[in-house]
């Protein structure tokens, strides 16, 4: 049952981050999410591969990193004259082991389904085993390669494929604003084309177990100093049949600008990390983009499974926009976390990772397209 959300509303003033909702009024939907209490699975081994980044680096450092396994794709002269390709992007294929069943997920789609193609067959990814597809949020830039892959690769696999995605604003239509205020199209997720390609979206504000083996945050509550850093506006409702529609909200209260269909600053309400419980080492969560916030995600894997212990933290942090100020605020609370790798990836920022560098370089560990970690109980 999807949870109601509260009424409260708040005016977000503007900020040293440069936030641009300072003229809007925003319900927050976030308060729904507490207090909720899973069981997570306990995995003996997980790996997570970075099929596509914002970058391919064949130099990066093959260094040793205690407590986790890293392999480097280097010489593109292995792939017989092909290379992997990155964009601006994300998707990553995790497969988990317990006892003896083995698991394989392909969350996010990055940008374009060609890369996505290009780069699945050179890393010998096979489209058919995969037991589950996961959709991180409603942006171009995780959603783009989906329907193509689903176009090219449906047939050979699972008769039962579910999509699982978390609120119902992951098919909200979504622009991007361009310098002369106009906005242009940045994607959005058509059920029509799921269901011709017999995929079952499974929608859930609430925290879910994927497969048995991975578990989602379900809704991030909005608790801690972060703030959602410009990014997309979005538009609520449907047009010519696709989009979000409003009535499967439930008391969500929206504003009267949201329901005129008016584009309107994206806090996506919707986005949901990907997590694993990994022996007694503790929680891998994978944020892909995390615009509601890192620290309000970790602590939302925290509070739902009651683990403290942070074994990796992975994926888009959102935080090449931010200032420097609102950047080193959020390392400092980072910090504080019990956390035993730090690993980046796409949206993070040059930024971040240099004030990593300076702030956390024993937990730190670089990412770039084809990487492969692997964490172990």
């Amino acid at each position: 049952m999807q949870p109601t959300l509260g009424r409260r509303r708040f005016i977000q003033s503007a900020t040293a981050t440069g936030s641009f909702l300072a003229c809007y009024g925003v319900v927050d939907r976030s308060k729904a999410a507490m207090p909720v209490r899973i069981t997570p699975p306990v995995v003996d081994k997980l790996t997570i591969q970075a099929v596509v980044d914002t970058n391919h680096d064949i130099f990066i450092s093959g260094a040793p990193v205690p407590g986790v396994g890293i392999e480097r794709v280097r010489s593109p002269a292995s792939f017989n004259g092909k290379t992997l390709e990155s964009q601006w992007g994300l998707s990553l294929h995790l497969v988990s082991t317990k006892d003896n069943t083995t698991r394989r997920y392909l969350l996010d789609f990055g940008f374009t389904p060609d890369v996505l193609a290009n780069n699945l067959k050179l890393l010998k990814i096979d489209p058919a085993s995969l037991d589950a597809l996961i959709l991180s949020h409603g942006h171009l830039d995780h959603l783009g390669g989906l329907i193509g892959f689903l176009q090219a690769n449906r047939p050979a696999m699972r008769e039962e494929l579910r999509l699982y995605v978390g609120g119902e604003d992951a098919f909200c239509h979504r622009v991007q604003q361009q310098p002369d205020g106009s906005f242009a199209p940045y994607g959005v997720l058509d059920r029509h084309d799921l269901k011709a390609l017999r995929v079952q979206p499974i929608l859930s504000e609430l925290p879910i177990v994927i497969e048995e083996h991975a578990f989602t945050t379900g809704i991030v509550p909005r608790e801690s100093i972060e703030t959602v850093l410009p990014n997309t506006f979005v538009m609520f409702g449907e047009k010519d049949g696709v989009g979000c529609d409003t009535i499967k909200y439930g008391d969500h209260h929206f504003t009267a600008e949201e329901l005129s269909g008016k584009p309107v600053p994206d806090q996506h309400w919707h986005e949901h990390a990907t997590c694993f419980q990994v022996g007694d080492r503790g929680l891998v969560v994978i944020t892909s983009c995390g615009h509601g916030g890192v620290l309000n995600t970790v602590r939302r894997a925290q509070e739902i499974t009651g683990v403290e212990k942070i074994h990796a933290l992975c994926g888009g942090f959102h935080l090449a926009p931010a200032s420097q100020t609102y950047l080193d605020a959020i390392m400092a609370e980072l910090k504080k976390l019990p956390i035993d790798h730090l690993i980046p990836m796409h949206c993070s920022g040059s930024n971040f990772l240099e004030t990593a560098k300076r702030e956390m370089p024993e937990k730190l560990v670089l990412c770039t397209t084809g990487s492969r970690f692997t964490f172990t109980a």
